[in-house]
């Protein structure tokens, strides 16, 4: 009768464990957003309906203007949003994001709680040189 009490507040226990999502790897996952060295994101979050809120700083050598924005799980240019006219982005300054999110070249949606892996992509100007350039972020951000 013992071992009856035992099992029984053990199952009990896992189960509330359980309930909590203790057992949901998701849980543990934190939200990141890594760029190459000349850009860094200080703060992002997404929505359900795959909108991606991102504030990118940018610390090159000189001032860029940035012309595209795009995110997506495939580190592809296709969907990009071209910003017009390009934004100005002086050395050592940030600038905030609103973009659409896709995946297999639909809009991405997802329940809250779920995990978005792709790719933040974004083609800018060097203001001294005029040269393009196109640099991709590597992205893992928790919808909220």
């Amino acid at each position: 009768m013992t071992y009856g009490w035992a099992i029984l507040i053990i199952s009990v226990v896992l189960g509330a464990l359980y309930m909590m999502g203790l057992f949901n790897p998701s849980t543990f996952i934190s939200s990141q957003c890594i760029f190459p060295a000349e850009f860094s994101c200080l703060n992002s979050y997404m929505s359900s309906s795959g909108i991606l809120s991102v504030n990118i700083e940018q610390s090159s050598s000189s001032p860029i203007n940035i012309t595209a924005i795009g995110c997506n799980t495939n580190a592809t240019t296709s969907n990009m949003v071209q910003e017009s006219p390009a934004i100005y982005v002086p050395i050592g300054s940030n600038v905030t994001f609103n973009i659409q999110c896709y995946s297999a070249g639909s809009p991405y949606s997802g329940t809250v709680g779920s995990v978005f892996h792709g790719y933040i992509l974004l083609s800018y100007t060097n203001t001294q040189t005029g040269f393009p350039h196109t640099t991709v972020g590597i992205l893992l951000q928790k919808i909220i």
